[in-house]
Order: C-alpha cells, then sequence, then structure tokens
C-alpha cells in the first residue's frame, strides 16, 4: 500500500470487516484520478484477502463524495485523453466493487452526488443517515451523467432514475429508500450501529457461500429468463458440493450452528 493511498483512503479491519474510508474531506472525498487508483488498489488487495468477509464504504466529513474533482476537470478541458481515462477509471472502480467476491455495504451520511450517487448505487448495500441526500446532477453544468446512469438504472425503476438524471435535483434520504437507492435509513447518531450490525450479520456466514451468490446474482440478472434458470440450477448444483453447505445443512438438521470451512 502507497502512502498516497493511505492518506487518501483509510482501511481498518477487524473480525472479517474491513471498512474503506474516503479520507479526502477538505474536496468533498471527490473521486479525482488519484482517489479512484486509491480505491482500486484497495479492492485488488481485498480481492485476494481471505480475512474479509463484508466490505463497509465510508467517509469522513459531511459529505460522503460529491463525484468527480471538477478542478482537475477544469485543468485538462482540451485533454480527451485524461478525460477517457478519468471516466474508463471511474467505471472500473464501480465494476471491481460489483465484481468483488464480497458483499459491499455504503454507509452513507451528508451528500452523495454524481459519481459519489453510482458510488452508491454500485454497492451491493446501502444504510443511510437520515439527512443523506443524493443527486445526479451533471445535466445542471453541461455533463450529463452517464456513467453514473449505469448503476442508477441497474437499481431504481426507469422513471425515477430518468427523474433524477433529467431534472438533476437533490432528493431526501426518504425518497432513496423509497425508490430503492439505498435499503434502510436511520437517525445518525445511530448510522454506525445499524451499518455494523448488518455487516456482522452478513459476515457470519460462510464466504465461500457469500462469494457463490453475489457472482450469480449479477450474472443472472442479464440473462433472459430460462437462461438465468439454467445457469442458477448449475450454480446450485456445484454449491451443494460445497463442504460448507454440505456443513450447513447438516447442522441445520443437527440443530447446531455450522463452523464454516470458505472451501
Amino acid at each position: 500500500m502507497t502512502e498516497q493511498t493511505q492518506e487518501l483512503v483509510h482501511k481498518y479491519s477487524e473480525n472479517g470487516i474491513t471498512t474503506l474510508t474516503l479520507n479526502q474531506p477538505e474536496k468533498k472525498n471527490s473521486l479525482s484520478m488519484a482517489m479512484l487508483e486509491a480505491l482500486s488498489e484497495e479492492l485488488e488487495i481485498i480481492a485476494s484477502d481471505s480475512e474479509t468477509r463484508v466490505v463497509v464504504l465510508a467517509a469522513h466529513g459531511n459529505v460522503f463524495c460529491a463525484g468527480h474533482d471538477l478542478r482537475e476537470v477544469r485543468e485538462q478541458f482540451d485533454s480527451h485523453e485524461f478525460q477517457l481515462a478519468l471516466f474508463n477509471q471511474c467505471s472500473k472502480v464501480m465494476q471491481q466493487i460489483v465484481n468483488l467476491p464480497r458483499p459491499v455495504i455504503a454507509r452513507v451520511a451528508g451528500v452523495a452526488t454524481a459519481a459519489g450517487c453510482q458510488l452508491v448505487a454500485s454497492c451491493d448495500l446501502a444504510v443511510a443517515a437520515d439527512t443523506a441526500r443524493f443527486a445526479t446532477p451533471g445535466v445542471n453544468i453541461g455533463l450529463f451523467c452517464s456513467t453514473p446512469m449505469v448503476a442508477l438504472s441497474r437499481n431504481v425503476s426507469r422513471k425515477h432514475a430518468m427523474e433524477m438524471l433529467l431534472t438533476g435535483e437533490m432528493i431526501g434520504a426518504v425518497k432513496a429508500e423509497r425508490i430503492g437507492l439505498v435499503n434502510q435509513i436511520v437517525d445518525e447518531q445511530h448510522l454506525d450501529e445499524m451499518v455494523y450490525k448488518l455487516a456482522r450479520t452478513i459476515a457470519d456466514k460462510s464466504g465461500h457461500t457469500l462469494k457463490i451468490g453475489k457472482e450469480a446474482f449479477y450474472r443472472q440478472l442479464e440473462m433472459p429468463l430460462e437462461d438465468a434458470y439454467e445457469y442458477t440450477s448449475k450454480v446450485m448444483a456445484d454449491n451443494m458440493m460445497a463442504n460448507d453447505a454440505q456443513e450447513g445443512i447438516c447442522a441445520f438438521l443437527e440443530k447446531r450452528k455450522p463452523e464454516w470451512q470458505d472451501s
């Protein structure tokens, strides 16, 4: 881990839960190229870390993430090469989250806009403070939130996604929960309690099973119904051959707690 990565993204692991905290509140935790590279590096490490069972994505300060660093973008107005590299790097990070063989929970306090909203939508689960707010406001500055649209449109209905994208207006936590952008909202003073209660519940499961399930969930989403059933039937048959599946079934029938081998 580089010194710059440590500065931009703080990492803390305990009891199978790894928390990655965006650590540049003075810049509203913007997704600069450096921040995206730092996140990418940490996600790559976690992907092969057998000790991590669940990831919590958090942020320091009163802004979860304000999207891309517009000052950095302005400095590179004349460089199409940089702009393409920036959005490609952002897309890479979002796909790393989806493809990570560990569930990722967004802990959202404050504002999440543009690529910051995309970050929330890309996580598997999201818990937000009741004061949290969300927007895809690119349309207001002449830059449509096209990449955030990918994650947003895969989490909320078309009309709700289009409303956010076309108006650029902020929505509160209650509406974000109602349209499916976040799983639950909680009083900000209880946010950590709720986030880590959820994380511990998931971390108590078989890591091998979580990995299988998360991968299958996202793959089957894009398949026609018949193909999805064919694919998931094979996934379940393969899963049944795993040590943890057989241990879990035996433990259930024997009325005891399973002892996972993560295999």
